[in-house]
């Protein structure tokens, strides 16, 4: 599935097992939280210290080059905790200002808004 939050863009798939090294079967107790950027990730644990512990990967040779890997029932209660702390009634106004720095994923947040935008016509 992917997310998209005021922390950043996440790709979250069952791992495989050790790494997630491709041809590895899947672990399906444990996902790979996986970002475009580090800067996501770091967010992410920032805010959340129950992800503290999980080691942020990096990988050249992977379509996301960051990951972390979590076991399933981590990763739900974060994601409850994520909706229980929506205050907010405009989504890319949020991340405007959740993340300043960060124009680059505003950008991508309104070109994905505008392409999702086109399957309602």
């Amino acid at each position: 599935m992917w997310m998209m939050t005021r922390y950043g863009f996440f790709s979250i798939t069952c791992a495989r097992e050790g790494l997630g090294e491709p041809l590895q079967p899947v672990d399906p107790n444990r996902l790979m939280v996986r970002a475009r950027t580090r800067t996501h990730l770091a967010a992410l644990k920032a805010r959340f210290p129950a992800l503290s512990q999980a080691e942020l990967f990096e990988s050249t040779s992977a379509d996301y080059r960051y990951r972390l890997f979590v076991e399933k029932r981590l990763w739900a209660s974060v994601v409850g905790e994520i909706v229980l702390e929506t205050d907010y009634d405009n989504f890319k106004a949020k991340v405007g200002q959740s993340m300043p720095e960060d124009g680059a994923y505003l950008s991508a947040l309104h070109s994905t808004w505008a392409t999702m935008h086109r399957l309602q016509s």
